[in-house]
């Protein structure tokens, strides 16, 4: 049976909307959440770039949001009620960190989308069988748009979502893995 990222995808992304929420109507909030949706898939797709990735995510659990929380002060507004938030369960706080990254940073964004339409986003050697598991295979850079290119409108309404110092505590938490993820090998430079 093949692991679905889905749940992950979809918790973290509703994380991050609710975290850093649109600016302004309707429209902006489905074009905000269009955004925290593309980057969490890529970060996603990334992070789990094998059929195998996933499984073991399905059989670990994605960590939840507790730490991302903290970080950025929503745990003392969060309340007793845990029913009312057992989707945090599902958020990953490596996929948001990298998620906020690629929010942040349209460069490292299409330099992403590349290394996933490429196939050489993982580093588990050849990914060629990948797609043909029913797996998230390769990315169409068209198909995120609105991360890598955004327009006006998508920049207003995602004021919050991409603003480099608000999201800072989130993306920093894991940006050096997904350096480290789209440029193997690497030297750091003090």
């Amino acid at each position: 049976m093949q692991a679905d990222l889905t749940p992950v995808i979809a918790a973290t992304a509703q994380w991050l909307t609710r975290a850093f929420p649109a600016s302004g109507g309707a429209l902006a909030s489905v074009l905000c959440e269009v955004q925290a949706r593309q980057a969490v898939t890529v970060a996603a797709w990334l992070r789990y770039p094998t059929a195998m990735d996933a499984a073991l995510l399905d059989m670990a659990g994605p960590g939840g949001s507790a730490r991302l929380d903290w970080v950025t002060g929503a745990d003392a507004a969060l309340g007793d009620d845990t029913d009312a938030h057992a989707w945090r369960t599902w958020v990953d706080e490596v996929v948001a960190s990298w998620a906020a990254c690629l929010l942040t940073d349209p460069e490292l964004a299409a330099r992403a989308v590349a290394a996933l339409a490429d196939g050489s986003h993982g580093s588990h050697g050849s990914h060629g069988s990948h797609g043909s598991h029913g797996s998230h295979g390769t990315a169409e850079p068209a198909a995120f748009r609105r991360l890598v290119a955004p327009d006006d409108s998508d920049r207003s309404a995602a004021a919050l979502l991409r603003h480099p110092d608000l999201l800072a505590p989130v993306a920093d938490l894991h940006q050096n893995q997904l350096l480290d993820r789209l440029n193997p090998g690497r030297t750091l430079i003090a």
